[in-house]
């Protein structure tokens, strides 16, 4: 039975048809359809079932999806161990935010190209949480504050940040003092999240309101400038602004703790070697440069 197709058939699995399981290949979508033609003949089963919106699973095929993927990770496994040492092969998708990631995170990931040729890479720069398992990425480098999840997280170092604000906001609305103040204010912010800062050794929890939400911390940082509300933006972002004046600090007395820069990934008894390489340069560059984030600490 030829691997190929059964990874391609776990992986139109979980993609749930076969165009985005094409994309996920970087093969076209006639070659997925001949696998999966094969893999079917050869077991004499149908395993899924087409439809317009895609593909949807038999009962044998979700029986036989749970198998493939397991031969398909032992697989891979074998073919790690036996490669020379330090030497990566296959494919690697990384997730990896669009804040940082391109300035940040894209050299070490051509880095860690350039030490192993036989690696192919692709990563997706976004600052939208993307669902690892269903949209089949090995990784996914993330900042900030994790929610709670079944994925296991890697901290490979910390990132800074402080609550900001324009003066013009400030003339206008004052500057909050204590943390319980916020809930009065214009909160720029990335979702429903909650802040929480430093009280000396207590960290205090705040919800705050606002209008203005964004998926990006450069484009809070505009919201900040246009004199839209308070947000809590990492140093990397907001450092020139501060340098110039456009943008202040605000609730010094209070601030945030720490966030992290975090490897997460699919749960699983072990990572690849991929994925444990990949962040092990991370480490390694928060380790030599404690400014890689760009924080200024």
């Amino acid at each position: 039975m030829d691997i190929e197709e059964l990874r391609t058939f776990v992986e139109v699995a979980d993609a749930g048809g076969v165009s985005p399981a094409a994309r996920r290949l970087g093969v076209s979508k006639s070659i997925v359809s001949r696998r999966l033609f094969r893999l079917e003949a050869e077991l004499g089963v149908q395993l899924l079932a087409r439809t317009t919106r895609g593909a949807a699973l038999t009962e044998a095929g979700a029986t036989f999806r749970d198998y493939a993927a397991r031969v398909c990770a032992e697989i891979e496994v074998a073919r790690e161990t036996i490669l020379p040492a330090g030497k990566l092969r296959g494919r690697l998708r990384v997730s990896a935010p669009l804040s940082f990631g391109p300035t940040h995170f894209a050299p070490v990931l051509a880095d860690m190209a350039r030490r192993h040729p036989q690696l192919h890479i692709h990563t997706c720069y976004s600052d939208r949480f993307v669902d690892l398992i269903a949209e089949g990425y090995d990784c996914a480098i993330r900042v900030g504050y994790l929610q709670d999840s079944n994925l296991i997280a890697r901290r490979v170092g910390p990132i800074y940040g402080k609550l900001v604000a324009s003066p013009d906001y400030i003339k206008t609305h004052g500057s909050p003092e204590k943390p319980e103040e916020l809930v009065s204010h214009q909160a720029l912010m990335q979702g429903t999240e909650a802040w929480q800062f430093m009280d000396g050794d207590e960290i205090i929890t705040v919800h705050p309101r606002g209008r203005f939400k964004a998926d990006n911390a450069t484009a809070l940082a505009a919201a900040a400038l246009a004199g839209l509300g308070i947000a809590w933006i990492p140093d990397g972002v907001t450092h020139q602004y501060l340098a110039s004046g456009a943008l202040v600090p605000v609730m010094t007395r209070h601030p945030p703790p720490p966030a992290g820069v975090y490897v997460i990934r699919p749960p699983g008894q072990h990572p690849s070697r991929k994925v444990r390489v990949l962040t092990e340069m991370l480490i390694e560059c928060f380790e030599q440069a404690p400014n890689f984030a760009g924080v200024g600490r």
